[in-house]
């Protein structure tokens, strides 16, 4: 089972959180270049210019390393959220997800390490967290944001944000990684439906 706390312990000094991230930085690149069954925790260490028991001070193996960066990715994913959110003004929640969708195409295609992991299922479905799948774990750090965001009871919006979120993730497939279409179209076919969804389910609910 992962945990989601996958340090084995936290750096108190910032050169030893300048280090962690180092790590996570060098772990990310590598994954880009060699996919994650090719990366090792020397290499890791090797490109971060850090000791192998420097890195075993903090992770206990290799993928402890990539479940920090996954939860890094998250966070970042997370905050962007949050603060575009709060840039765009939306009348209603829903009309978030194209935002939701321009950060996870730009973390797809800008952040080392995100078009290889994305949040952890190519390594693990449970990577964020051992008790639920990765899917979930996001899902339900999107509800509660939009909900507070909003103003609206989290029960309400809990189901169709995992709905949009699994729809939004098979679509997303159909054009990052089957290549079977141009990204530009798929991702704009994934905008529609899943807006469709969601704004038909709420105004079903009313």
């Amino acid at each position: 089972m992962a945990s989601p706390t996958p340090l084995r312990r936290q750096p108190v000094q910032q050169r030893s959180a300048k280090r962690v991230q180092k790590m996570l930085e060098a772990c990310a690149e590598l994954v880009d270049e060699l996919g994650y069954d090719g990366v090792t925790t020397t290499l890791i260490a090797e490109r971060a210019g850090v000791a192998v028991g420097s890195l075993y001070q903090f992770f206990p193996d290799k993928r402890a390393v990539v479940q920090a960066l996954t939860q890094r990715n998250l966070d970042h994913f997370m905050t962007e959220i949050a603060r575009r959110l709060d840039e765009a003004h939306l009348d209603h929640w829903w009309d978030g997800a194209d935002v939701i969708f321009d950060i996870y195409v730009e973390m797809y295609r800008e952040v080392p390490g995100f078009r290889r992991l994305r949040f952890g299922d190519e390594v693990d479905l449970r990577l964020i967290d051992g008790r639920r799948d990765n899917n979930t774990v996001i899902a339900e750090n999107m509800a509660g944001l939009l909900a507070d965001r909003f103003q609206i009871p989290l029960e309400e919006i809990r189901l169709p944000v995992a709905v949009a979120n699994e729809i939004a993730d098979g679509i997303l497939n159909l054009a990052f990684r089957r290549k079977l279409f141009p990204e530009e179209t798929v991702i704009s076919e994934a905008k529609m439906v899943v807006r469709g969804y969601l704004s038909g389910q709420m105004e079903t609910a009313r």
